[in-house]
């Protein structure tokens, strides 16, 4: 195959800055400014072994230490999220001299926040690890649940983008939950409410989309979607509620798809696998597919 020469090397260089420079999103040509995502990723490693000591690091965990374990991974949390959030934040405007300073103490201020909301997290977690547990036969105990399971690791991840999210962090809450829908096949919004007692079964292929309301003790099957009914609006339905409400103690089985920013799956409702829901559904309602009439006949060359 024929190398490229020097001049057509060239040629093609000054036509791709070109193009980037006929791009109008000043953004693009401002990527010093985007957060690290290996920085990102670290920073949910770091958490997560404060939020579950002993599970993901190495280095043992006793009584007699503990103490030391924690403070050191706090430091190393609040450092990292301070300087990712203030390139995040200088990504989203100016990056004038005055912002900067602006920057820098916003960061601190999230920093802290999100730090103080640590043993909140801790708490609500553990009700997702009871509630995995108390739902999944093939459980055999906490232990497990945590340090194996899928469902446990993208409700973590998302636990934590959603704070941030709350906050008004940019970009950072989105690299941490779509880093956890590559790990786990589970693609939850930063900014869906999901309530405590949240139970994921298997998990490939769910999407809980940005407005999603979900109660407590709500149970979600592999491949569910709770998605808008059409996005044909684009950035014109930004901030309303595109995606559906379950209530306390809903169940929803595999590969069912509910749609709609007004659609509400009343308390305590079950609703079955393959059903497309675009409408609300009544509290203590079972909802399923008539079965289908199932055909048995032998194969050809067998006896019958």
């Amino acid at each position: 195959m024929e190398r490229t020469n020097n001049h057509d090397f060239n040629k093609l260089t000054s036509s791709v800055i070109k193009e980037l420079k006929s791009i109008s999103d000043k953004n693009i040509t401002h990527p010093r400014y985007l957060p690290e995502k290996d920085a990102v990723m670290e920073i949910i490693e770091v958490l997560r072994n404060i939020l579950f000591p002993g599970y993901f690091d190495k280095q043992s965990v006793e009584d007699t230490n503990i103490e030391y374990y924690i403070g050191a991974l706090l430091f190393t949390a609040r450092d990292k999220l301070h300087e990712q959030i203030y390139y995040a934040l200088l990504h989203d405007n100016e990056a004038t001299e005055k912002f900067r300073e602006d920057a820098d103490m916003r960061s601190e201020q999230i920093t802290q926040e999100m730090v103080r909301k640590i043993p909140d997290l801790r708490r609500l977690l553990h009700t997702d690890v009871e509630a995995t547990l108390e739902g999944d036969p093939a459980a055999r105990n906490k232990h497990e649940i945590i340090f194996a399971y899928p469902g446990i690791y993208a409700i973590s991840v998302y636990r934590i983008a959603h704070e941030l999210h709350k906050m008004g962090v940019p970009l950072i809450p989105r690299m941490m939950t779509e880093h956890a829908h590559s790990i786990t096949g589970i693609d939850i919004h930063p900014g869906a409410e999901i309530g405590h007692h949240f139970f994921i079964d298997h998990g490939t292929g769910i999407v809980i989309g940005e407005t999603t309301e979900i109660g407590n003790h709500v149970k979600i099957y592999q491949g569910v979607t709770l998605g808008a009914l059409s996005t044909r609006g684009g950035q014109r339905l930004s901030g309303k509620k595109r995606h559906p409400t379950l209530e306390d103690e809903v169940t929803v089985y595999s590969a069912t798809s509910i749609f709609g920013g007004e659609t509400v799956i009343g308390k305590g409702a079950v609703v079955g696998s393959n059903v497309f829901i675009t409408s609300s559904v009544p509290p203590m309602t079972r909802v399923t597919i008539k079965s289908q009439e199932l055909n048995f006949r032998p194969l050809k060359g067998c006896s019958e």
